[in-house]
């Protein structure tokens, strides 16, 4: 079985935030960057154990420079196989999608692994993207994943319940929590990644529909006010005018 695993960098979750030139880059002097958490943890795990189940191969892919590669290193000490990383910045979402898609066409992977979203910018299309370019089943945000000789059962919570999907591989799933259970590298998982292949690709030429007009960051949050406890008229009002949550 051959399973892909698409795995992105993504800034700690404790960075200071801030951007640069007229606010339409993000600003990563300074950050500490690490491997996105639902790639890791859900994603790249869950195909790890498949593997361990039905045996074969997990490969890595991201898309970006070479500053990418100690995280790309972090999931071939987990357990990967073996890495591919398309030798260009990550210019946006169909962009990463493309780059993705040009590899993984000749490849014939069983399944193709994403996590649910990436924490900087949550925006989850990737999967999607990924799927239609090659015309591939798509399951987003699963939770659970079993497999048989014959298919795949699929699960994924909903609006007051829980969906069950069954179909055949191959299919692009985007994994949510419950998927699986992160592991931690251990040391003989980082002494074998160095050995490890890690493949390094042109990207192909691609063009995009949209581009960031700017970033904002939130207002700063009030301090804590305190309301004497005999006073609920005060408290009612800054929870009917500051705050509207009544």
């Amino acid at each position: 079985m051959k399973l892909l695993v698409c795995i992105s960098k993504t800034p700690d979750t404790t960075a200071k935030i801030s951007f640069k030139d007229d606010n339409t880059q993000f600003n990563g002097d300074g950050v500490n960057f690490i491997l996105n958490p639902y790639d890791e943890w859900y994603a790249l795990v869950r195909a790890i154990e498949l593997k361990e189940q039905k045996g074969g191969t997990v490969t890595v892919i991201n898309v970006g420079d070479s500053s990418n590669d100690i995280i790309i290193r972090k999931a071939l000490a987990i357990g990967a196989d073996e890495a591919v990383r398309v030798d260009q910045p990550a210019k946006s979402s169909i962009d990463t999608a493309k780059q993705i898609a040009e590899y993984a066409k000749s490849q014939s992977f069983d399944v193709i692994f994403l996590g649910k979203e990436t924490i900087d910018y949550n925006g989850a299309e990737v999967g999607a993207m990924v799927a239609e370019l090659l015309e591939l089943p798509y399951v987003s945000f699963a939770s659970n994943m079993d497999s048989s000789a014959e298919h795949f059962v699929l699960t994924r919570d909903i609006e007051g319940g829980v969906e069950e999907i069954k179909l055949n591989a191959p299919f692009v799933v985007s994994a949510a929590k419950g998927m699986a259970e992160q592991r931690i590298p251990n040391m003989r998982g980082i002494m074998m990644a160095k050995r490890k292949p890690l493949n390094v690709i042109p990207g192909i030429e691609t063009s995009s529909h949209t581009g960031v007009k700017s970033f904002t960051l939130p207002a700063e949050k009030d301090g804590v006010k305190m309301i004497d406890p005999d006073n609920m008229d005060e408290l009612v009002r800054l929870l009917k005018e500051e705050a509207k949550v009544l």
